[in-house]
């Protein structure tokens, strides 16, 4: 392995950043509006510090702070960012970009809309050690290889000559990491790393990332709406609304004896628990269906059967790689089968989404994991909801509005998000505006895949009570794709469970979700994070070879 000597030096306690009355504006509507009102925060080396808050809160603006850097429509106004005796807001671009990615790291929460998907893995994830001289290129060939291996990656020899596309989500997300530590960094800002994860690889990433500000004291302000996670990772806890702290203190004081009503109330969130219904009713039979992204003969999925009761919520739970999103890609037509048959309402679907006519297209839908990499930037909401809506039903005019103004309103957003783009949205507001872009085009099936895995907890708990009452209003059929055992026992009726392309369990919730347990859905449910500050540690010493001692 190769240790950095030069960062030897390092002393456990130092404070390595301070922010100090920092305020951010952002642009919208021809108005400057708060952001950020004075937040201070102070960092030391070997430190973690948790931010957690709900969409909008300001949390992810405080992480690219902390690179002296504002997302384009915002703007600083006053306070200080100090870093190694530099002011990064007084600082020159030059110095800036000196700093990040060698000294100060960022890990996105999106990795898939972070890597270019025209070059290999292994070349991006060196390229910021090679191009500042840190190392040459097979000293960084070498350590990122150990990296990868670090974070439990697949074939961590030859995983980096794949392109992004050919890799799961979770397995991005650690490639992503990969290159955030390839530099041996002061500073880590880590803004929902964990969100792509499955809960098993989670456990293992943790464990990495803990270990890596432990050995290096490095110091780290790990962004999160998962509460149980925040409690594994960090030693403080500063909650966020409105751009404000609400407060701040040692975790454990902080997960024990929260002082403010409004921390209260997260701590209170995902008590949701939908009554599970049988329906002999299928509106949806995959039979024998196997299928592979290369022709070296790997089957991504082997021989998988399930169905989808009418009216009801399937949910697809299973680690990375377990091939929860290609059977998804292979019901809506997007990855062809290399056998097996899939059945619509007692007809055969035809393999690829080309040979389905229209009305075929128009009732499967699906709604992605990320929707800043599904929806297109450059379109307002307006454009996101008309388009299928004029594709699908051939809307125009004054009935297209009045659509495009239901749909809308459906999804609990008003018209005054209509003419605003993407980028102008929370998580949440963006998720719900991918949701009526499937609605528009009046589906019978919702494909979700991970829906709710990148928003905090009070807005997931309110995405989750929009698709119950929507499923209700409309009659719809869900399948749900994710790796929240909580939102699992939120919304499904049915849970399948997968590992490695095989179906190991499929039952009605109660059965799958109560003892006893296949070994494999038991790993599963064991490895959920719990809101004591030992759990990851307790966990660890019961997987034996999973301890994370011998790390770099």
């Amino acid at each position: 392995m190769i240790v950095d000597s030069s960062k030897d030096f390092r002393t456990k306690g130092q404070v390595v950043l301070e922010m100090r009355n920092l305020r951010v504006e952002g642009h919208s509507d021809d108005n400057w509006s708060p952001i950020l009102h004075g937040i201070d925060l102070t960092l030391r080396r070997g430190e973690v510090l948790g931010i957690i808050g709900e969409s909008g809160a300001g949390k992810s603006t405080i992480g690219l702070a902390a690179m002296g850097y504002v997302r384009n429509g915002c703007r600083f106004t006053g306070g200080t960012v100090m870093f190694d005796g530099i002011d990064l807001l007084e600082a020159s671009e030059k110095q800036k970009r000196s700093l990040r990615g060698v000294r100060i790291a960022y890990v996105a929460q999106s990795a898939a809309a972070s890597f270019n998907p025209a070059h290999r893995l292994l070349k991006q994830t060196i390229e910021v050690a090679t191009r500042n001289n840190l190392k040459s290129r097979a000293e960084a060939e070498a350590d990122v290889k150990i990296l990868y291996k670090l974070l439990k990656l697949p074939n961590p020899e030859n995983i980096g000559s794949r392109y992004p596309h050919q890799v799961s989500g979770g397995q991005l997300q650690r490639i992503m990491m990969a290159l955030a530590m390839s530099c041996r960094p002061d500073i880590i800002v880590l803004d929902e790393p964990t969100t792509a994860l499955d809960v098993t690889t989670q456990v293992e990433v943790l464990a990495a990332i803990r270990d890596i500000v432990e050995k290096f004291n490095t110091a780290a302000i790990y962004i999160t709406h998962d509460l149980a996670v925040v409690s594994q990772m960090a030693h403080r806890i500063m909650v966020l609304r409105h751009g404000e702290t609400v407060e701040e203190a040692p975790t454990r004081e902080m997960l024990h004896s929260p002082r403010a009503d409004y921390t209260r109330s997260l701590w209170a969130v995902r008590n949701l628990r939908k009554i599970e219904e049988p329906n002999d009713d299928t509106i949806l039979r995959v039979q024998g269906i196997s299928a592979a992204y290369s022709n070296d003969g790997h089957r991504v999925l082997d021989q998988v059967s399930l169905r989808i009761p009418r009216g009801r919520t399937v949910a697809i739970v299973g680690e990375s790689g377990s091939g929860k999103s290609t059977i998804a890609r292979v019901m809506t037509g997007l990855l062809p089968p290399t056998s097996g048959e899939i059945y619509f309402n007692g007809k055969l679907l035809p393999a690829t989404f080309e040979t389905r006519d229209r009305e075929m297209l128009r009732r499967i839908q699906m709604v992605y994991q990320s929707p800043d990499t599904a929806l297109n930037p450059r379109h307002t909401v307006r454009e996101l909801i008309g388009r299928p809506l004029q594709f699908y039903s051939g809307l125009q005019g004054s009935a297209l509005e009045r659509r495009i103004v239901d749909l809308i309103e459906m999804i609990e957003l008003n018209e005054n998000h209509l003419e605003r783009l993407p980028g102008e949205l929370s998580g949440g507001q963006k998720q719900r505006v991918s949701l009526a872009r499937a609605l528009a085009a009046d589906p019978d099936l919702v494909i979700c895949d991970e829906v709710t895995s990148a928003l905090d907890q009070l807005v997931q708990e309110e995405i989750l009570k929009l698709l119950l009452r929507l499923q209700k209003q409309l009659g719809l059929s869900y399948i749900f794709i994710t790796h929240d055992i909580a939102a699992v026992r939120a919304i499904a009726d049915e849970i399948v469970v997968m590992h490695k392309g095989i179906v190991i369990e499929q039952g009605m919730k109660s059965e799958v979700l109560e003892p006893p347990y296949p070994d494999y859905t038991k790993l599963l449910l064991s490895s959920v994070p719990e809101m004591d500050p030992d759990w990851l540690t307790k966990r660890l010493i019961a997987r034996e070879g999973v301890a994370g001692s011998a790390l770099l």
